[in-house]
């Protein structure tokens, strides 16, 4: 959290200074923006012991992995939009102790609003808040003798920067941190708790129409 608010805090320090001979005009320009990002998943990796096999926290892991990303935005006025954030599902990797035990997907729909704090201008940075939902399908750990919740509902929270190159054009950078986790059941009894709470970074172009 105080590394987002602090990203975010720079971000607008340092947009503020180029706001002045960098504006962009606004008229006549589309609600609607869309970015591709390529985007960096980094989990936190924080899990409870596993009953019967350890007691030492941490020990379940799952797998970083750079995954493409659409995001779709609506701006209801120049500094206020939301945005929905979407991709297909993602295959990661779980360890136990660093031992490869099995697999799952994940698919993460999250939606955000945002504030953007310089719209008008050529470096505009931003933050959102928002809900991911992440649906949890096709698992094979241990063999088929273990399983994972199929969804995880939790806050997401987002600091990024645009960058104009005209008036539709824009690279974009994105850093956002989701709150995902699941129960881990063998034979229908819970043995550990997971919370992969990944940092997502991002780098992409955009087009506002």
């Amino acid at each position: 959290m105080k590394k987002l608010v602090t990203i975010a805090a720079a971000a607008a320090a340092f947009a503020s200074s180029f706001a002045a001979p960098a504006a962009f005009a606004q008229e006549a320009q589309s609600p609607w923006l869309v970015r591709l990002r390529a985007v960096n998943i980094s989990p936190d990796n924080k899990s409870d012991p596993v009953a019967g096999v350890t007691t030492q926290s941490d020990q379940l892991t799952v797998s970083s992995k750079t995954i493409p990303e659409i995001d779709i935005s609506y701006f209801f006025t120049p500094n206020i939009a939301a945005e929905l954030i979407l991709t297909y599902p993602q295959k990661h990797d779980v360890r136990l102790s660093g031992q490869n035990i099995g697999s799952f997907k994940q698919l993460p729909p999250t939606l955000l609003l945002q504030y953007h704090f310089t719209p008008e201008s050529r470096f505009s940075p931003y933050v959102g808040a928002g809900i991911n939902y992440t649906r949890i399908s096709n698992v094979n750990v241990l063999g088929g003798a273990a399983e994972l919740d199929n969804h995880s509902i939790g806050g997401a929270l987002q600091a990024g920067l645009d960058i104009k190159i005209d008036k539709h054009w824009l690279i974009n950078f994105d850093l956002k941190k989701a709150q995902i986790q699941s129960d881990v059941k063998v034979g229908g009894t819970k043995v550990s708790t997971v919370k992969i709470d990944p940092w997502l970074f991002g780098v992409g172009v955009g087009y506002r129409f």
